[in-house]
């Protein structure tokens, strides 16, 4: 296949699943905001959008260790690349449709390990790589989020209880900007870098990088606004499930999930840990509703938990499938037709969504039990809106 024509669609593919990353994430760092009234729907992800920009800037730990931490570069091509950023997608995609908050950072790993193995066998995975820099941050951090969100919250309530409530929660929701600020910033500096280290990765495959080499400055600023543009668009449906689904939220948990979140993040991004922000997010949002002991719906959780599971061996399967019809139909046209079933494949969730549309008009609706699907609540109100 031709080199030049291939990198051009895994660098279009590669800012593709940076976009999905962006609303897919937006509720990582502002469902909660949103759903206590601390910020407008709208201005919240305008700003999560411009801070993730910020971030994207700020480290390139995470982005050097998905370029050439996980898998053996001399191994793979491009084709290989773009199959797994195909499987990465189309899973961010399903788990948007469907309201479900699952790991982008899995997603895309998940694919990119499946077309690996479909290309080069088990020999070209990194496994030390791929179990401590990702599977146990995986594993780990919902919990240790969950722990310091729900001792945060505690204590919080425990030193503002003399404060009269209104006062509290007008402070609170001004502390939440900040906070969700940094889990913002954060984002940047975790996510942002994975898409880098992807085209990162096809520029050394290619040859025009070699390996060890850091990403090009063009590659950090289109992922970077691929990214922030992704947010500001707003995955309302994700958002929903974060700020209404797993508990009912007060603006000082709100800020104490926002805050443990803020740290987990910058710390794993420091020492080059690919974190799912998204696992972090949830079990500092479920923390939260534990430390304030009140009603945590366990039943969305596993749901969440479930996919999470899933996410990498199912996106492995979808980047796998579309090595082998790449790899299969051979040269231009092989990497074209994986091409053109992504864009349909997007379109087609795209088009289903606008059947049950989440906006910010109605993304703070009373939770229904569908996740991120809110049903519509009758009156001539609903009806002319």
């Amino acid at each position: 296949m031709n080199n030049d024509l291939t990198l051009a669609l895994v660098v279009i593919v590669a800012l593709a699943f940076d976009f999905t990353n962006g609303f897919h994430d937006t509720g990582n760092a502002m469902a909660t905001s949103i759903a206590t009234g601390a910020l407008p729907p709208r201005i919240a992800v305008l700003l999560s959008g411009a801070l993730n920009l910020v971030g994207a800037f700020l480290s390139f730990s995470v982005a050097a260790t998905i370029a050439s931490g996980l898998v053996s570069t001399g191994a793979i091509n491009l084709t290989v690349v773009l199959a797994g950023l195909c499987g990465g997608i189309t899973w961010n995609l399903l788990t948007w449709y469907f309201g479900i908050p699952s790991s982008s950072s899995h997603a895309l790993i998940g694919g990119v390990i499946g077309s690996t193995l479909a290309a080069a066998g088990s020999h070209a995975i990194k496994w030390h790589g791929l179990v401590s820099k990702v599977i146990l941050p995986g594993v780990l951090s919902p919990f240790i989020a969950l722990g310091i969100a729900a001792a945060g919250t505690w204590a919080v309530y425990r030193l503002t209880r003399e404060v009269p409530k209104g006062t509290r929660s007008h402070g609170f929701r001004i502390g939440q900007i900040g906070s969700a600020s940094m889990v913002s910033l954060a984002h940047g500096t975790n996510d942002a870098q994975k898409t880098m280290g992807i085209i990162t990765l096809a520029l050394i495959s290619e040859g025009t990088l070699k390996a060890g080499d850091k990403a090009p400055s063009w590659v950090i600023i289109s992922c970077a606004l691929a990214i922030s543009l992704g947010t500001w668009i707003g995955g309302w449906r994700v958002i929903r499930t974060m700020g209404k689904g797993l508990t009912e939220i007060e603006s000082p948990q709100g800020m104490a999930a926002e805050a443990s979140s803020a740290s987990a993040i910058l710390l794993s991004s420091h020492f080059g840990y690919s974190l799912s922000t998204t696992q972090v997010a949830t079990g500092s949002i479920l923390g939260s509703g534990v430390g304030r002991r009140t009603e945590v719906r366990w039943n969305v959780a596993g749901r969440m938990v479930s996919a999470w599971i899933v996410t990498m061996p199912s996106a492995g399967a979808v980047g796998a499938l579309a090595y082998a019809i790449a790899n299969g139909i051979g040269g231009n046209a092989g990497g074209i037709i994986v091409f053109l079933v992504v864009i349909a494949i997007g379109t087609g969730f795209y088009l289903l969504s606008r059947k049950t549309k989440v906006t910010p008009d109605n993304v703070n609706d009373e939770w229904t039990g569908q996740v991120g699907i809110p049903t519509p609540t009758p009156g001539p109100a609903k009806a002319a809106a």
